[in-house]
Order: C-alpha cells, then structure tokens, then sequence
C-alpha cells in the first residue's frame, strides 16, 4: 500500500509517471483478492486486481508449500553470486595491498598474494657461474632501488651476511624462505611479519659483488636452494628478458 501510495503522489505531481507505473500504483492500493467475487458493500464494483506479490498469497485452500520449486534453485544461484562477488572483492584488495609500496608485479596464488622482489635487469641466474655454483637470480639497478616481500612471511635473518655483505631472509607460511643479498639497507627485524609487496630492505653493492644488484634466492621447506625463475613463474611472476625457463648468464 505504501510503495502503491508514493507512486500515486508521484503520478499526480508535475514529474510524469509512465503509464505502466501508474497502474502498479493503483493496483498496489487495492486489496488483494484471489477470487472474482465482487466486494460485498459494493456489488456494482468491479472485481478486484491482484495487488503486487499476490502469486505469493495464500489461501486456506492453499498449503504453504505450494511455491515455485525453482525459487529455491534462484535463491541458491543468488547466494552463491553474492559469495563470488565477496571473494572477487576481496581478491581485489589483497592485490593492491601487495602493490602498494611500489612492486612492479603483483598476483595471487592459492590465495596469497606474490610479488616481484624488484625492479631491476636480469644478469645472472640459477646455477654454475665462475667455477661455483650460484643459488639464486641477480637483479641490478641503482643503490638505494626498493626491495619488496615476495609473499607474506616472518624475517628471520637482517643484517651483517658473509659473502651478501647484509641480507634479508624471510619464511614463508608454507616454511620455505626467501633470501634478499647484498642489499644497501635492511628495514625490518628479525621476528617482524611482513605481508607481500612489504619493502623491507634498499638495493645495494655490499659483500662479493661486481654492481649494485638484488641475489635473490629461494629456499625448500627442507633447505634446499631451488633455482627462483621456475617457483615465481608457478606462481604467475615473470621476469622480463629470461621467460623463467631456466638459468642465464651475462
């Protein structure tokens, strides 16, 4: 009646009303009636129309369970997009959470988000490099370039690293670890979490290097150093100049 009563108003100011509302409007103000019997105090009157949401109404002839069986079906569809469209949501924040400081690639992997650790050229990868093995990826640009989590961890290592001059060193929920060497700045502390795209340490030159330059390494829950273009390509980050598949040298 209410919703009927405004459209009225409405249809007798100065704004026009379609046609097609002011019947919704007249309707709605009428009672409802399921039959087409005329109101008894006023036997000329014509049957009454069915008001809005009337097919919902029922009887005492008329179980309550009689509704639409595909209004649950309806029910169940609408519930499931509103679910989708939280989770999109929320997937959409995360990611610009990770790309807030500055990272410049940004993803999400089995529910997490990933980054790139920097912006730098690629001049040396995973394995046999001047008669020794190097176990991880070099990224160079300027002294002082920020360096980002590559996921959600704790720092358990900053500072002082034979060879990497300082480093960073963050474990990850699944238990591997991210190594960040030869960097310029640490700015977080052991114990500190972290979340991905978090910059927590500045490019640098220190420890055995030939230029400022990120040695960026990843670590098997068990300890074992994996080559990085493989598990960040897995993980939907790719590394211009290498098509992370596999080891490159300059």
């Amino acid at each position: 009646m209410a919703a009927g009563q405004s459209l009225a108003t409405l249809w007798g100011q100065s704004h026009p009303v379609d046609e097609p509302y002011a019947t919704l409007s007249t309707n709605a103000m009428i009672p409802v009636s399921t039959t087409t019997e005329a109101l008894p105090d006023d036997p000329g009157t014509a049957p009454a129309q069915p008001a809005i949401g009337a097919s919902r109404l029922h009887t005492s002839a008329q179980p309550v369970d009689t509704l639409d069986p595909g209004e649950d079906v309806d029910v169940a569809n609408l519930t499931k997009a509103v679910d989708i469209g939280a989770k999109i949501a929320q997937q959409a924040k995360m990611l610009r959470q990770a790309l807030a400081a500055g990272a410049p690639q940004g993803v999400l992997f089995q529910g997490a988000a990933f980054v790139l650790p920097t912006a730098g050229r690629f001049t040396s990868g995973f394995g046999a490099r001047w008669g020794v093995t190097h176990y991880g990826i070099d990224l160079a640009n300027s002294i002082g370039t920020p360096i980002y989590a590559v996921t959600d961890g704790v720092v358990t290592e900053s500072g002082p690293a034979s060879g990497f001059g300082m480093w960073v060193v963050l474990q990850h929920p699944d238990g591997s670890h991210s190594v960040y060497g030869h960097i310029n700045r640490s700015l977080v502390k052991v114990g500190e979490k972290v979340t991905a795209g978090e910059k927590i340490a500045e490019m640098g030159n220190r420890g055995q290097s030939t230029g400022p330059h990120l040695h960026f390494e990843i670590w098997t829950p068990g300890g074992q150093k994996i080559n990085p273009l493989p598990w960040l390509a897995a993980r939907g980050i790719a590394i211009p100049g290498t098509g992370n598949d596999g080891p490159s040298h300059d």
